[in-house]
Parts: structure tokens; C-alpha cells; sequence
């Protein structure tokens, strides 16, 4: 049951998404506004969230910044370039549910005002591109270990064409264990951490 649980919780939010790119390019702030109380309604109600249930009957939805259309990019993937040394071109992660969790290296995208970060592509069945962000405020007022802004294996595309990735920043969004030490996600490596502030998408509470 706990299995169909995270497929429900799966569907809905590749569902979600779906809807946020239909929506994204003509209205980003309804769109954004959308994914917001989609996922409120996911962590308030449904059995697979990652909230704790006893951080459930005092929900009132999750701390994320107001929309700033300048962090909408639409960046062009580019290759992997050979002076990128080999420990940032392959990572992995130990997670209690799903083994070690790996990565390689599929491209770089340059984010305006914030750096050059790497694109992942997730190695096991199925793949899917992954994209996590560490910026300046991590541990202040971002989670420490990074946000995801893509991880289309579960639903998280925000779209693109070929050769590039819409990459919204107010769409980064923490891991589910930021929320309970119960699970564990993969953390962004060193090639997707930056000093820029990225004060945008899903913030830490208070």
C-alpha cells in the first residue's frame, strides 16, 4: 500500500507539472501560483507527504518567495567541456530506500546572475535529468543542502526545447528530507553550488 501511496503522489505531481508548463510561458506567475497550492495541498493531505503527520493538523502551507520573473531562464544545455575534471563529471548518493543513487554528468548550463552549474543525467533504469542548486543563503534561508529545481524522474520538467532547459529558479524547491531526517535525497554536488543569494522558490521556515 505505502508503494502505491508514492505512485499516487507521483502521478500527481507529474500532473502538476504538466499543467505549470501549459501555463508557464504566457502566465508564469499563474503558473507559479498554481505549483504553490498544488503542492500545499499534496503536504496537507496527501498520505505519502513528507511532513510528519504530527506537522500535518497545523499546516498552513509552505514558506516560498514571491514570483521575480528575471529568474525565468531559458538556458542552452551545453556539453560537458574537457577541462572539466573527472570527479565532477560522475557523483553518487547512499539513500536508505533506493541504494547508491548515481549521476553523470550530461551538460552545463549557465543561470544569468547566478553561475555555471552541471546538468545530471540520472544513471539508473529509466534515467532523467537532475538538477540541484546550493546557493549563498543555504542554511539561512535555503536548505542547506540544496534545492532541486529539476529532477524529471519524479515529475519535476519544467519544460524546454531541444538543446535547452527552462530553468525557473522560483520553482526550486526543497528535498523531502528537509522536512523528516526519514528519508534520504541526494544533495547538490560541488559543480551545482554557488555564492550567488538565490532568494526565490521554496525557503526555509520562519
Amino acid at each position: 500500500m505505502e508503494a502505491l501511496q508514492v505512485l499516487d503522489w507521483r502521478r500527481r505531481v507529474t500532473a502538476l507539472y504538466a499543467d505549470v508548463r501549459n501555463r508557464s510561458e504566457t502566465a508564469p506567475r499563474a503558473a507559479h501560483a498554481l505549483w504553490r497550492s498544488g503542492r500545499d495541498r499534496l503536504f496537507a493531505e496527501h498520505p505519502a507527504s513528507p511532513l510528519p503527520p504530527q506537522d500535518r493538523s497545523g499546516f498552513t502551507g509552505l514558506p516560498v518567495a514571491p514570483y521575480d520573473p528575471d529568474l525565468r531562464l531559458v538556458a542552452e544545455a551545453r556539453p560537458v567541456d574537457a577541462a572539466v575534471p573527472e570527479e565532477d563529471r560522475e557523483y553518487s548518493y547512499p539513500t536508505g530506500t533506493d541504494g547508491v543513487v548515481a549521476f553523470s554528468r550530461a551538460g552545463t548550463v549557465d543561470l544569468a546572475g547566478v553561475g555555471e552549474v552541471g546538468v545530471w543525467w540520472h544513471a539508473g533504469y529509466g534515467g532523467g535529468i537532475f538538477l540541484p542548486l546550493r546557493d549563498g543563503l543555504a542554511g539561512e534561508r535555503t536548505f542547506g543542502g540544496g534545492r532541486y529545481v529539476l529532477d524529471t524522474v519524479k515529475g519535476a520538467d519544467l519544460g524546454g526545447t531541444d538543446g535547452s532547459l527552462v530553468v525557473d529558479l522560483n520553482f526550486a524547491y526543497n528535498p523531502s528530507c528537509a522536512y523528516d531526517p526519514e528519508w534520504a535525497c541526494p544533495l547538490a554536488p560541488p559543480a551545482n553550488q554557488v555564492p550567488a543569494d538565490v532568494l526565490a522558490g521554496e525557503l526555509l521556515p520562519g
